[in-house]
């Protein structure tokens, strides 16, 4: 029987570090559960495990248990890497990047606890596990928020897990999101050209790194149980399912399996959903639909869920998790561009990505623009780099009032400080997109008008005596030599009322 890692094991890194809650109060699967979730984010509570849910527990419940917000942290996401909980951005932000292009073959096994119950034909029931309603304008339960969903390029055989949204449509039916530019989109529009219906392995619960690569943009030639395995130290022990031809973790919670069909009478309606952005998404739409053809699981199973929705002051796993991939997989973009003297990139966890702030070692003028240039030509950039702001060594990109002051004093509006790059392809579930540029089946993905914030200081200014030969004005940072008398002196000043910040 395999083992290793698995949610079991996460779960336990988290309890132990006192970052995993069991909520045992009787929660209403419908609503209350992600009001609950919402409200911990806020006060920036813990991960979550519900172990009392309304209609699933008893003897007879096939599932009582829904685990979330397991990577709303960077500290979270740092225990769960192996890495230590304080470290800092650029630290976490260069281990990611590096381990990203590493490889570690998974391992092909006979059998595994994922397949301890097999469920097939009329056994088969979504609504047999607890599913939330996460949120209250949501268009029904949506099984897929964190679900790790697995597919395979038909030419090439490649295996690609992503995650991408989806409801429950009856007890068999789960209509989901397609974006054809995703990499579940590309090998969608293959087996749309042979007529074909496409294998779907949905993984609902397995060691937090694959959600941590399945919902980042990993090159579409790689395979993301490659990468697990370098996260992981060790190959991914894969069990072949049951019904398609697919392999999933042994050890996962719950996998779902079934097939997409090209006729567009088996779609079914799917939306609205509260996205990532913090906002309800697209009208209702026919979508295309999984036909489930199994439900496999372990013996008293976890489902795995996230509420999704940055919010200011309560944004989930999804943004924290945006906030370090999306940094690391921009810095490797620009690595491999060649834009030089790149000092640290960091996304805000609310923005998940749309934003991203790049610090710069400057080499010349024109830097800024090398940089967004860079940046907006990568397949990374459909949902994310919306607005490029790239600061100076002295500014940093992880403290807002850093970035307000550096765009108040470095920047001039109406001179190419601001690049406004329009029309591009983006997001098609952004809330600032009118509707018509956010149809997919017309125009392929969402279209967007990006933007440059250049808020490093110019170099166009003549060089100034009185500054030190420097072209901007110096700020008023205390000289190095005052600030080490004062620091020499701190305990001699008898700060009367306050411990002087000990």
């Amino acid at each position: 029987m395999a083992d290793g890692p698995d949610l079991r094991t996460a779960l336990d890194t988290l309890r132990a570090a006192g970052e995993l809650a069991e909520v045992t109060g009787e929660v209403d699967w419908n609503r209350e559960l992600g009001t609950v979730t919402r409200e911990v984010l806020r006060r920036k509570g813990p991960a979550l495990l519900f172990t009392n849910i309304r209609d699933y527990h008893g003897p007879d419940a096939r599932c009582g248990q829904v685990a979330t917000s397991i990577l709303a942290s960077h500290r979270r996401i740092a225990l769960l890497l192996g890495l230590p909980e304080d470290i800092d951005n650029r630290a976490l932000v260069d281990y990611v990047t590096r381990t990203n292009r590493e490889r570690v073959t998974p391992k092909l096994v006979d059998d595994g606890p994922v397949h301890e119950n097999v469920l097939l034909g009329d056994d088969i029931d979504l609504t047999a596990f607890p599913v939330p309603h996460w949120h209250h304008l949501d268009g029904g339960r949506y099984i897929n928020t964190f679900g790790a969903v697995v597919t395979k390029d038909p030419v090439s055989g490649i295996a690609n897990a992503g995650v991408y949204r989806g409801m429950i449509s009856g007890r068999d039916k789960i209509p989901m999101l397609m974006v054809p530019s995703q990499h579940w989109g590309r090998h969608w529009a293959e087996y749309l050209r042979r007529g074909e219906p496409m294998p779907v392995a949905s993984v609902y619960g397995w060691h937090p790194v694959m959600d941590f690569l399945a919902g980042s943009p990993i090159p579409r030639d790689v395979c993301e149980y490659d990468v697990m395995g370098a996260y992981l130290g060790e190959p991914v022990q894969l069990v072949k399912c049951r019904t398609v031809d697919l392999e999933v973790p042994a050890t996962a919670e719950l996998v779902v399996e079934g097939y997409l069909s090209p006729d567009p009478a088996s779609y079914e309606m799917e939306g609205p959903f509260g996205e990532f952005t913090g906002y309800v998404s697209d009208l209702p739409t026919p979508r295309p639909t999984v036909q489930v053809t199994a439900i496999t699981h372990r013996n008293q199973p976890i489902f795995r869920g996230t509420l999704e929705g940055s919010l200011p002051g309560a944004s989930g796993e999804n943004s924290y998790m945006s906030s370090v991939q999306r940094a690391a997989i921009a810095w490797q973009a620009l690595t491999t561009a060649g834009v030089p003297g790149i000092t640290d990139v960091y996304v805000h966890p609310v923005t998940n990505g749309t934003t991203i702030v790049v610090q710069i070692d400057k080499v010349n003028e024109g830097h800024a623009k090398w940089v967004a240039a860079a940046l907006w030509s990568t397949g990374a950039a459909l949902y994310r780099y919306k607005y490029v702001i790239v600061v100076d060594q002295d500014v940093d990109p992880s403290d807002y009032s850093a970035i307000d002051w550096a765009i108040a004093y470095r920047v001039r509006p109406g001179t190419d400080d601001i690049v406004v790059f329009p029309g591009t392809f983006g997001s098609p579930i952004d809330p600032s997109t009118p509707l018509e540029d956010r149809s997919v089946a017309d125009l392929g993905s969402g279209l967007w008008n990006r933007m440059l914030i250049d808020a490093t200081r110019t170099w166009r200014y003549a060089p100034q005596p009185q500054w030190g030969g420097a072209r901007f004005p110096p700020t008023v940072v205390p000289a190095p030599e005052d600030l080490e008398l004062v620091h020499r002196r701190w305990t001699e000043y008898g700060f009367a009322g306050w411990d002087g910040g000990r």
